[in-house]
């Protein structure tokens, strides 16, 4: 058998992978987060199939299910919300998986930050603006961040900065950000991506504490910060430049 780690997407249902989809077919055993994943999926769960919340699950409880499923010779499909290579805990998975000697594989999925984007209409890497894009999270409520990735570390390069986890502190995650960034910088808020309810908010670290106080956003969020969201004035990319030389030419 095999546990499938499996990118289940921002929230669309059908912003998941071919690979990703047939896995659920096949596999006599699913566990997803219920809170994060689209219950349509379970939809492409074979007949008979075991399905498993694992939202209230302790970590014990969920290599238990795994390690089951293992000794009864079934696959099973762990759906994760956007890409299991950021913010997703399949580390310590993993682990539990390598010490017990149970295989696993991983498909990636669309990444929550990507799927804001596309919602956005921007590129967040635009030449001459910004060619560097750091994913990160703060610490309130969560495991304690890495010496040297506090906010105001980060803040520095003034590059495309995506957090994940901290609208609940817009506040003050603005406020560690201005004296790098400027009050005018601009700031997009995007709720529950690709969703029904997808709610977007625009403005600059000056105001937009206030739009998501009002709006009633605490989770589920994108933040971005960085003049790549606004820029107009910038140089065509040298990839489809016609000064670039070409094969043949």
């Amino acid at each position: 058998m095999t546990v499938h780690f499996i990118g289940a997407g921002p929230g669309a249902a059908d912003l998941i992978t071919v690979r990703g989809k047939q896995l659920i077919g096949s596999s006599p055993v699913c566990l997803y987060a219920g809170s994060l994943v689209p219950v349509e999926l379970l939809e492409s769960c074979p007949p008979g199939c075991r399905q498993v919340d694992t939202w209230e699950l302790t970590l014990d409880e969920i290599i238990a299910e795994m390690t089951a499923a293992h000794e009864a010779g079934h696959d099973v499909a762990r759906l994760h919300s956007g890409d299991p290579s950021v913010f997703s805990a399949v580390a310590e998975q993993m682990r539990r998986l390598d010490a017990a000697g149970i295989p696993y594989d991983v498909t990636p999925g669309v990444p929550s930050f990507a799927a804001a984007a596309a919602s956005l209409a921007r590129e967040f890497t635009v030449p001459g603006v910004a060619q560097t894009v750091i994913l990160t999270r703060t610490a309130e409520r969560a495991t304690a961040m890495p010496e040297g990735e506090d906010l105001t570390t980060l803040a520095a390069s003034r590059s495309t900065m995506v957090l994940h986890l901290a609208v609940q502190r817009m506040e003050a995650v603005a406020a560690e950000l201005i004296p790098a960034y400027g009050a005018d910088c601009p700031v997009a808020v995007v709720a529950r991506a690709s969703r029904p309810d997808e709610v977007i908010l625009r403005g600059t670290l000056g105001d937009i504490a206030g739009q998501v106080s009002a709006a009633g956003i605490r989770r589920t969020a994108i933040i971005v910060v960085g003049p790549a969201l606004t820029a107009v004035q910038f140089p065509d990319s040298h990839l489809y430049s016609a000064a670039r030389s070409r094969p043949g030419s």
